[in-house]
């Protein structure tokens, strides 16, 4: 057809009102597609954000929680207090080296003691040229607040190392008044690391001030404009140093508390870039952890796919339409037109399918993207059941140190007479009570190599695993706990060589999460009892753990085995929706199943051959 169309032509005219209605409702159809998708495309990345945003937020404060049991424990240490308050240069030496294997062996920055003037007495980097022994830190919050209200945390830079890090301090009180404090500084830079192999990621304290981040030229700045007076406090207090609190610059600025937000982030000296912010609430310390997702790849990767593929459906409707247009023509043009409508749909196919290609190929390059994140979902999995066996480890380990206690008292009782025996010549009696000391020497080794051995993060494969040494291994560590709490623990093992495939001290792991649930369910219970059964019933290993407590409620049960769903007060939610995927991995299945009365968990595994 020539251009420009002859109107007085009818054939001319309808082309024209074809050619102006198909322009308009292919430019409408790809426009409606491209916006449907991208609505589409940002709810799924915020439901994207917020899931990583609680993922951050749950190992953080795992790790949080891993840390705030050391404080208490070494507060309640009889060694700590009598080295305060006898200041025996043996006893310091000794408490120095046991804060340096506990640093090392709980991978807490630091471990020092302070008097109840604020002075140094031991700590765990004693040996080092930084040793924080002799120094003085009664001006540091953590120690006034802890003095005063018996706890304190403060995120600050060291006044030596001038590391970043979080101060964790306990009061330690004796007969006469305050004999001083313990404190732990744990510091994130390896879970920093973790964080900066995905997202951008940082935690804020209530006054915004970024703390812990994956990117670390954005701590200490702030979400929002600090006022000069907050600014002069925190200087006063020496916790940041000379930090100028520079404005993270966002647009809308991320907020806690508020669902997932499209923002555009400028860094200084960077190009601004578009996120998703998501953030989730901490709980202690006032912190919230944010999250930033990349949306500007994403989104133009679906809409341009969703206008493209709109566009190369309306191009071939157009086609079609054209054809029948045609053919409606004239009858000696209609051969020669159709040949040349032909050709021109065949082009256009052909440089749509190129197209297609080039989308096809960014959407698998999309999709080796996606699954080096579930790679990396894995891996963060797995820290998470490391740091809730450390978790549970913290919540056990006042119950152990009173177990291992008793002993130590017995030995040097032993120890003791065993000297007078020797002096007085009684060397039958002296033999006696060496053998005795031996006895329990092995006791403590035994309840000590239960715990290492628990604390170690499991990797190895599954096995073939004696059914009794798990339980056995569980009800070790649970043991101290049950006696104070005056818990009866019956042991039916009905086959005693009952073996599985599993991986042991991950098996133990889900039994302590059991056995430490039904200890809770049973602290108001008369005569609390707790059953741990063991059946063979053909292919398959029965664990039962069942108590007297009151059970599970129905709404409870429900959700029992859903993330960050929990009925205790300071419960993660993650306990038994861990147990459950470790059993999964050894090929078995772990379910509530009714009962008359307290709750019965069964661990079904597969018979090892």
């Amino acid at each position: 057809m020539a251009w420009p169309p002859n109107l007085t032509d009818p054939i001319a005219r309808r082309w024209v009102v074809f050619v102006t209605l198909g322009a308009i409702l292919l430019a409408g159809a790809v426009g409606f597609a491209g916006a449907v998708v991208e609505r589409r495309a940002t709810s799924d990345l915020a439901r994207q954000a917020q899931t990583s945003a609680t993922l951050h937020a749950a190992v953080l404060r795992s790790e949080l929680a891993k840390h705030r049991s050391l404080p208490f424990v070494l507060a309640q240490d009889a060694d700590v207090a009598e080295t305060l308050r006898s200041a025996d240069p043996r006893g310091v030496d000794a408490l120095n080296r046991k804060l340096e294997t506990l640093s090392g062996g709980t991978r807490a920055a630091v471990i020092y003691v302070l008097n109840a003037k604020g002075v140094t007495i031991a700590a765990s980097n004693w040996r080092e040229p930084t040793s924080f022994v002799g120094s003085d830190y009664s001006f540091r919050p953590y120690f006034k607040n802890a003095r005063a209200d018996g706890v304190a945390e403060l995120f600050a830079l060291g006044t030596v190392s001038r590391r970043p890090g979080l101060f964790m301090s306990r009061r330690v009180d004796g007969p006469n008044g305050v004999l001083g404090v313990v404190v732990v500084k744990v510091e994130f830079e390896a879970l920093e690391a973790e964080w900066s192999a995905a997202e951008p990621a940082f935690a804020a304290d209530p006054n915004g001030v970024i703390l812990v981040t994956s990117i670390p030229a954005w701590r200490f700045s702030t979400l929002s404009p600090l006022p000069g007076v907050e600014q002069g406090r925190l200087r006063a207090e020496h916790r940041f140093g000379d930090a100028p609190f520079a404005v993270l610059r966002a647009d809308p600025p991320p907020l806690p508390h508020r669902p997932p937000v499209l923002t555009t982030v400028s860094p200084p000296g960077q190009n601004e870039t578009r996120y998703m912010a998501a953030s989730v609430d901490l709980g202690a310390g006032g912190w919230t952890v944010y999250t930033l997702t990349p949306v500007g790849a994403a989104l133009r990767t679906a809409v341009t796919a969703a206008r493209a593929i709109t566009l190369l459906i309306g191009l071939a409707i157009c086609g079609v339409a054209a054809l029948l247009l045609r053919w409606r023509g004239e009858a000696a043009v209609r051969a020669a037109r159709q040949e040349a409508a032909r050709r021109e749909l065949e082009a256009r196919v052909a440089e749509r399918t190129a197209e297609l290609s080039d989308s096809n190929r960014r959407l698998r390059v999309e999709m080796e993207e996606r699954r080096r994140a579930e790679a990396h979902v894995h891996l963060m999995r797995d820290e998470l059941i490391q740091s809730n066996k450390l978790a549970t480890l913290g919540q056990i380990a006042a119950g152990v140190a009173h177990e291992i206690n008793q002993p130590v008292a017995a030995i040097r009782a032993y120890a003791d007479n065993a000297a007078v025996l020797l002096d007085r010549d009684d060397d039958r009696t002296a033999k006696a009570n060496l053998g005795l000391i031996a006895g329990l020497t092995d006791r403590i080794g035994l309840i000590t190599d239960e715990l290492r051995a628990f604390a170690r993060k499991s990797g190895a494969p599954a096995s073939v695993v004696t059914v009794r040494d798990a339980v056995d291994g569980a009800l070790l560590l649970v043991g101290p706990r049950a006696r104070q709490q005056g818990v009866s623990i019956v042991r039916d093992i009905g086959d005693e060589s009952a073996r599985v495939m599993a991986e042991r001290f991950r098996l133990e792991q889900v039994l302590v999460n059991l056995l430490q649930n039904a200890l809770e369910a049973v602290e108001r219970t008369p005569d609390p009892e707790i059953r741990v059964q063991v059946l063979t019933k053909r292919a398959q290993v029965r664990i039962l753990v069942a108590d007297n407590g009151p059970g599970v409620a129905a709404e409870a049960a429900r959700t029992l085995f859903t993330p960050f769903a929990t009925t205790k007060p300071r419960g993660l939610g993650l306990g038994l929706v861990i147990s459950r995927d470790i059993v999964a991995e050894f090929g078995g299945e772990l379910s509530l199943e009714p009962g008359h009365g307290g709750a019965r968990f069964v661990m079904s595994l597969p018979k090892a051959r």
